[in-house]
């Protein structure tokens, strides 16, 4: 019975032995010693310089300017004009929907295009400006709207009144 008990503590020093050199972190050899370099990526303490730059807003779309002209994917625009008679007009044009939204001090109306994307292009609605009877015409000239003639009338339908209109801005 003397001789198992070195036996067993020799066994049990062994398995010490090797339990504790397994949880050990073992270096591995660098396979590129002759070259100089490291096989492992340097490490930087500092963090990375970021390719683009986030501005985050707590406005919501009601803190949008109401002066803020729209340009999305081509397909909308908005563009001012000044008109004669004084009247200011604001032209949302929808290309993809062949459609123009007029805004004015006398109310807003969705007008819809009427000929084939020629000089000028028409738009028409079958209500006034004001939602009420009648009928508005929007008449935009050259390649970048710069001119634009709108034609209204009420209930009366044959008492139009037309504005010469005059874009403004770029």
């Amino acid at each position: 019975m003397l001789s198992i008990r070195p036996t067993m503590i020799m066994t049990g020093l062994l398995a010490s032995v090797l339990a504790l050199s397994a949880c050990q972190d073992k270096a591995e050899p660098d396979s590129s010693v002759d070259t100089g370099t490291s096989s492992e990526p340097t490490m930087s303490a500092e963090p990375a310089e970021p390719n683009e730059t986030v501005v985050a807003s707590n406005e919501g779309i009601d803190g949008v300017k109401d002066d803020t002209n729209a340009m999305v994917d081509g397909s909308v625009a908005q563009s001012s004009y000044l008109c004669t008679p004084a009247l200011k007009v604001t032209a949302t044009y929808k290309d993809d929907a062949n459609e123009v939204v007029l805004e004015t001090d006398k109310g807003t109306l969705s007008l819809m295009q009427t000929n084939d994307n020629t000089n000028p292009e028409v738009y028409e609605a079958s209500t006034a400006l004001d939602g009420a009877e009648g009928f508005t015409q929007w008449r935009v000239a050259h390649e970048d709207r710069a001119t634009g003639v709108m034609r209204m009338a009420g209930a009366d339908q044959s008492d139009v009144t037309t504005y010469e209109c005059d874009k403004v801005g770029a």
